[in-house]
């Protein structure tokens, strides 16, 4: 098999592996997965909000988790590892999926929207996206988008601090579609710049000083050629 066709093979197998952990910890709240190879086997790195619901009584959930695991997806030895998300209210997936189980229960589209944007942004994120598309009102598809703060479409700013997670709340009109992007709290972006005192600079970079000493001789002698020249021919003279 070729190199393409095997990252191609391995990239299907954990968008599937996600999708059937979406399904099966529902209940705890599916924050993400990071499937790592190590010599050991395969670690599986589980984010949810409710870990407890995930290891079970003396940890009969999650061996049958990973024994699931083993038998559908064949990964080489597979260990979980369950891991609390700090705050539910910055991840995205999460948010994703109460956003579409407010839905599905009952909310108009915008009053869930603006809900869950405001909910997002008092918990300190720079900057929120909401998706929805569906049948909200009739029965064209539509979409609307609810955004506060600070979004980055692209560049390495949004694959370093913005969060995805999409999530499908099903009606009876059919099923619509929810995203949500959040943007970290301690994301720095590209115009943010910070000016150090001069003092603390040369403490820190002691080269800055003979730098700006050698740039206030040229812009002095930059300033009075006349001199400059004249100073040469003293130099001259002198040493003659």
């Amino acid at each position: 098999m070729a190199s393409e066709r095997k990252f191609v093979a391995e990239n299907i197998r954990r968008v599937l592996l996600k999708e059937y952990l979406m399904k099966t910890v529902d209940r705890a709240g599916f924050g993400g997965v990071d499937v790592q190879r190590t010599p050991m086997g395969t670690r599986v790195t589980l984010v949810t909000e409710r870990p407890g619901i995930v290891i079970g009584r003396r940890g009969a959930a999650i061996k049958s988790l990973t024994k699931a695991i083993e038998d559908n997806f064949h990964y080489d030895n597979p260990q979980i590892e369950v891991q609390e998300v700090e705050n539910p209210n910055l991840n995205a997936q999460i948010m994703a999926e109460k956003l579409a189980f407010a839905l599905e229960r009952g909310w108009h589209f915008r009053r869930a929207g603006h809900s869950t944007v405001r909910r997002i942004m008092e918990s300190g994120a720079r900057g929120c996206l909401i998706i929805i598309s569906g049948k909200l009102t009739g029965e064209r598809h539509r979409t609307e988008k609810f955004k506060d703060g600070s979004i980055k479409y692209c560049g390495e700013t949004r694959n370093l601090f913005i969060g995805t997670g999409f999530c499908v709340a099903k009606l009876k009109p059919g099923v619509i579609g929810v995203q949500v992007e959040i943007m970290d709290p301690n994301a720095r972006l590209p115009a943010e710049i910070d000016v150090m005192p001069m003092d603390l600079a040369i403490q820190t970079h002691p080269d800055l000083a003979d730098l700006l000493r050698k740039q206030k001789e040229a812009s002095v002698i930059a300033e009075h050629p006349a001199e400059e020249s004249s100073a040469k021919d003293d130099k001259e003279e002198v040493a003659e």
